[in-house]
């Protein structure tokens, strides 16, 4: 009898750390193009022992095997973590000197922690969902938002950062696990949403309340407005505004900004310029009836939020940061309170639009009931 695909995904995965301790034992593997070479290598075995394991006339979802490889992955990054906060020893030390320096860095080992408990679990639950003929269309938005999240401050991070001179070969294996995710993202949004069917008159009646009256929703925008003032006001700290309020900022309340690694600098960066127009648009999605869009675009933002502030803040905190540059202790739970609720609303949201998403339907013709459901 032939074990679900998520064991067979989840056995192979756990062949990684494996890999490492050998590579971090052979000598001839360690030097910057064999690492690169030998991580290409191991990926596209990776790939033909899952063509392997698929049933030979199963028609499968393309999407599995961008999953089932990321779980790979997501194992090197466990590793890498375990690794650098001490609990494991002799796997990563050849990685970390001759391939990618920067993985060793307070904001990657958190990255790591992510990819390799959160990441790892989503692959495997909708690879479970995938091959039981469930959908898991909200799981892989939510999955593509961090992932997306992830790279686009990685990679620039590096690139500006204090690492950006030691740039080792290994660095380009980034590309594909950069533009992967864009091209699953487009696919995940170009399937049809299942929706509950809901009748005309009760979507009506919803949408006839201002926003006044629906509390919920009236708070959702405050925070959002909120949450956008705060994501303008540190990126004009990065940006080495002179107000006193941001030399202030930076100096006594989140230091970490100005850590050279680049990532932090980064990402404010991109909370100015990608998430406060987005934030901007969900405002008006509460405001307006029938922006069905919500119900997918909340989840990739709760996603890719939640990602980016795990990461902040961790390495804010983390032992790995040198120590001017991490949260003083007189200044961490008003930091780190911004800093959790600037990843809760995007979360609040997306659970707001989830539970009861009538205010955001399409009108439908009168006699439907809410045991049908609506392909839109």
């Amino acid at each position: 009898m032939r074990p679900p695909m998520e064991v067979c995904v989840l056995i192979l995965s756990l062949l990684a750390p494996g890999v490492l301790y050998a590579m971090n034992n052979v000598p001839a593997l360690q030097e910057p193009l064999p690492i690169l070479g030998m991580g290409m290598v191991v990926l596209g075995l990776v790939l033909i022992v899952l063509l392997i394991s698929v049933p030979n006339k199963m028609k499968v979802d393309p999407l599995f095997y961008v999953f089932a490889e990321f779980s790979f992955s997501c194992m090197v990054g466990l590793t890498n973590a375990l690794e650098q906060d001490g609990f494991i020893s002799g796997f990563m030390g050849f990685y970390i000197k001759m391939g990618e320096p920067h993985l060793s860095t307070a904001y990657a080992v958190m990255m790591s922690y992510w990819e390799g408990v959160l990441h790892f679990v989503l692959f495997l639950t909708i690879i479970h969902r995938m091959f039981k003929g469930k959908s898991y269309r909200s799981l892989g938005l939510l999955w593509a938002g961090s992932s997306i999240a992830n790279q686009i401050v990685h990679i620039p991070g590096v690139v500006i950062g204090k690492y950006g001179s030691n740039i080792r070969p290994a660095f380009w294996r980034n590309v594909p696990f950069f533009l992967v995710p864009f091209w699953a993202a487009s696919l995940l949004f170009s399937r049809p949403r299942e929706i509950p069917v809901i009748p005309a008159d009760k979507i009506s009646a919803e949408q006839k309340k201002g926003l006044l009256s629906r509390p919920v929703d009236l708070l959702l925008s405050v925070l959002s407005l909120g949450a956008m003032a705060f994501s303008v006001f540190r990126g004009l700290v990065v940006l080495d505004c002179p107000l006193d309020a941001c030399f202030t900022y930076i100096y006594q309340y989140e230091p970490y900004l100005k850590d050279p690694v680049g990532f932090p600098r980064v990402m404010m960066l991109v909370y100015l310029f990608y998430a406060l127009p987005l934030l901007t648009v969900f405002i008006y999605g509460l405001k307006t009836p029938g922006c069905t869009w919500m119900l997918d675009w909340t989840i990739f933002f709760a996603g890719a939020m939640a990602q980016t502030q795990w990461c902040h803040i961790g390495a804010s905190l983390h032992s790995r940061t040198p120590f001017t540059y991490r949260v003083p202790a007189d200044k961490w739970w008003p930091v780190i309170t911004l800093n959790v609720l600037l990843a809760a609303v995007p979360a609040l949201l997306a659970l707001r639009c989830h539970t009861n998403p009538t205010y955001f339907m399409k009108a439908v013709p009168q006699g439907q009931t809410n045991s049908g459901k609506k392909k839109n």
